[in-house]
């Protein structure tokens, strides 16, 4: 069984990868921090724990991070997930208490605590992880891989028309703290990032029976996700914007779901047009080895994500 901390912003595709992480007979999730992103600090932690006392799980910690990017204001999300940030399902109010830890500490904490075993799913802004590793630069070694939804390759299509920072060809974990990303990109751990390109395709898309299913279960995360399905519809989006975050979980489950190549990557992080750009140096010659190697995804096989996604919600 794997163990993992996951790092979050809820954010309704968030509180779906908590569900899918708890939920797995694969997973154990050691905690889950969470990160100002989608929505500030304060709002995503109490999502989470939400989603945890829906699902009946209160015993995982949860810990409130960063609540501004490291260097910079944090942005306005062009995208909303509505009034509560969670597909307006307006989960009851939690009365679970939050740890007393400082999320950046309790990373750090759980990581030296079991060195090697511990790997971290990323899917809001790489605050948390960053100030992990600037604190404590030692865990760096301790830390077998970080899996994140992260970036945007341009390796298709749906990568440029899905854009999700507030800069054209930008990826908004990325986008809100760009300097966050660069130091975990450039620390020498792990790192698989699962970018637009595999993570908002349209081809993430469930059927009418798939729907029906959702809505017949007497799961309240069934019911969760089919609000949140109803949501992004009545909106004009597609299904993928509720599920974006899970891919990094269905990852994390089964690494066979995705293919994945190497490439040399940088963060851009100067203001203007291509601000929170992740570049890949794709040429043959006159790259630029100061660049980190990071594993990016590159396809995913969609059939069998949603098959394990309805597994696992319904279960």
């Amino acid at each position: 069984m794997k163990k993992i901390i996951l790092d979050c912003d809820p954010g309704m595709d968030d509180s779906m990868a908590i569900v899918m992480a708890v939920k797995s007979t694969e997973l154990e999730v050691k905690a889950i921090t969470t990160v100002n992103g989608n929505y500030p600090a304060c709002v995503t932690a109490s999502n989470a724990l939400k989603v945890l006392e829906m699902l009946g799980r209160r015993e995982i910690p949860v810990a409130k991070g960063m609540t501004e990017p490291m260097f910079r204001k944090t942005p306005k999300d062009p995208f909303t997930h509505g009034k509560d940030g969670q597909a307006e399902n307006f989960l009851p109010d939690p009365v679970t208490p939050l740890s007393e830890k400082h999320a950046v500490d309790l990373i750090i904490d759980i990581v030296k605590a079991q060195p090697g075993e511990i790997y971290i799913l990323s899917t809001g802004p790489m605050s948390n992880i960053a100030m992990a590793i600037k604190k404590a630069p030692e865990i760096k070694k301790m830390i077998p891989g970080i899996i994140a939804i992260s970036g945007m390759f341009g390796l298709n299509h749906y990568a440029f028309a899905n854009a999700t920072g507030d800069t054209p060809q930008s990826e908004w974990n990325v986008f809100v703290d760009p300097e966050a990303a660069s130091i975990v990109y450039h620390s020498g751990i792990n790192l698989t990032a699962l970018g637009l390109d595999v993570a908002a395709h349209f081809d993430v898309n469930l059927t009418a029976e798939e729907l029906d299913r959702l809505g017949k279960s007497s799961r309240r995360e069934a019911a969760f996700l089919r609000q949140a399905i109803r949501y992004v519809n009545g909106r004009g989006f597609e299904a993928y914007c509720a599920v974006i975050d899970c891919m990094a979980v269905g990852y994390a489950i089964d690494e066979t779901l995705v293919e994945v190549f190497e490439g040399k990557v940088g963060i851009e992080t100067k203001e203007g047009l291509t601000l929170g750009n992740t570049v890949v140096d794709y040429r043959h010659h006159h790259i630029w080895q100061e660049l980190p190697t990071v594993k990016i995804g590159r396809t995913a096989d969609y059939k069998r994500f949603l098959q394990l996604l309805m597994e696992i919600v319904l279960a």
